[in-house]
Protein backbone atom coordinates (compact mmCIF):
# COMPACT_ATOMS: atom_id res chain seq x y z
CA UNK A 1 0.00 0.00 0.00
CA UNK A 2 1.24 3.46 -0.84
CA UNK A 3 2.20 5.68 2.09
CA UNK A 4 -0.36 8.33 1.06
CA UNK A 5 -3.08 5.67 1.24
CA UNK A 6 -1.94 4.64 4.72
CA UNK A 7 -2.05 8.28 5.84
CA UNK A 8 -5.54 8.70 4.33
CA UNK A 9 -6.91 5.57 5.97
CA UNK A 10 -5.53 6.41 9.41
CA UNK A 11 -6.66 10.04 9.37
CA UNK A 12 -10.14 9.11 8.17
CA UNK A 13 -10.45 6.53 10.94
CA UNK A 14 -9.12 8.83 13.66
CA UNK A 15 -10.81 12.13 12.75
CA UNK A 16 -13.79 11.46 10.44
CA UNK A 17 -12.77 14.56 8.48
CA UNK A 18 -15.14 16.79 6.54
CA UNK A 19 -12.26 17.31 4.12
CA UNK A 20 -8.87 15.66 3.70
CA UNK A 21 -6.20 16.55 1.17
CA UNK A 22 -2.89 14.70 1.00
CA UNK A 23 -0.18 15.92 -1.32
CA UNK A 24 3.01 13.94 -1.90
CA UNK A 25 5.75 16.56 -2.25
CA UNK A 26 8.62 14.07 -2.30
CA UNK A 27 9.66 15.05 -5.82
CA UNK A 28 10.48 18.56 -4.53
CA UNK A 29 12.98 17.09 -2.05
CA UNK A 30 15.16 14.87 -4.23
CA UNK A 31 18.70 14.93 -2.91
CA UNK A 32 17.66 16.33 0.47
CA UNK A 33 18.02 14.57 3.81
CA UNK A 34 15.44 11.84 4.29
CA UNK A 35 14.50 11.63 0.61
CA UNK A 36 14.46 8.20 -0.99
CA UNK A 37 14.60 7.46 -4.73
CA UNK A 38 11.16 5.81 -4.61
CA UNK A 39 9.63 8.93 -3.01
CA UNK A 40 6.72 8.86 -0.55
CA UNK A 41 8.73 10.63 2.14
CA UNK A 42 7.45 14.24 2.20
CA UNK A 43 3.76 15.07 2.53
CA UNK A 44 1.50 18.09 2.95
CA UNK A 45 -1.87 17.42 4.64
CA UNK A 46 -4.90 19.67 4.99
CA UNK A 47 -7.53 18.17 7.27
CA UNK A 48 -10.86 19.66 8.38
CA UNK A 49 -12.50 17.96 11.34
CA UNK A 50 -15.00 18.87 14.03
CA UNK A 51 -12.77 16.93 16.44
CA UNK A 52 -10.38 19.89 16.40
CA UNK A 53 -12.96 22.16 18.09
CA UNK A 54 -11.54 23.59 21.31
CA UNK A 55 -7.97 22.51 20.50
CA UNK A 56 -5.11 24.83 19.70
CA UNK A 57 -2.78 24.23 16.74
CA UNK A 58 -0.23 22.31 18.81
CA UNK A 59 -2.85 19.97 20.27
CA UNK A 60 -4.25 19.26 16.81
CA UNK A 61 -0.85 18.52 15.33
CA UNK A 62 0.06 16.26 18.23
CA UNK A 63 -3.17 14.31 17.67
CA UNK A 64 -2.38 13.89 13.96
CA UNK A 65 1.22 12.89 14.74
CA UNK A 66 -0.04 10.30 17.22
CA UNK A 67 -2.40 8.83 14.62
CA UNK A 68 0.49 8.63 12.14
CA UNK A 69 3.18 7.49 14.59
CA UNK A 70 4.13 4.40 12.56
CA UNK A 71 4.52 6.39 9.37
CA UNK A 72 6.51 9.14 11.09
CA UNK A 73 8.83 6.52 12.61
CA UNK A 74 9.25 4.86 9.23
CA UNK A 75 8.81 6.05 5.68
CA UNK A 76 7.67 9.65 6.30
CA UNK A 77 10.50 12.12 6.72
CA UNK A 78 8.48 15.35 6.65
CA UNK A 79 4.82 16.15 7.26
CA UNK A 80 3.41 19.66 6.84
CA UNK A 81 0.00 20.02 8.49
CA UNK A 82 -2.92 22.40 8.12
CA UNK A 83 -5.50 21.39 10.74
CA UNK A 84 -8.84 23.22 10.71
CA UNK A 85 -12.29 23.08 12.25
CA UNK A 86 -15.23 23.27 9.82
CA UNK A 87 -15.84 26.91 10.83
CA UNK A 88 -12.19 27.83 10.23
CA UNK A 89 -12.27 26.12 6.84
CA UNK A 90 -15.44 28.00 5.86
CA UNK A 91 -13.82 31.30 6.85
CA UNK A 92 -10.66 30.40 4.92
CA UNK A 93 -12.69 29.58 1.80
CA UNK A 94 -14.47 32.95 1.96
CA UNK A 95 -11.19 34.84 1.96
Amino acid sequence: MRVADQIKNKLEAAFSPDSLEILDESDKHKGHAGARPEGQTHFRVRIVSAQFEGQNRVMRQRAVNKALADELNGPVHALALRTLTPAEAATEEQS
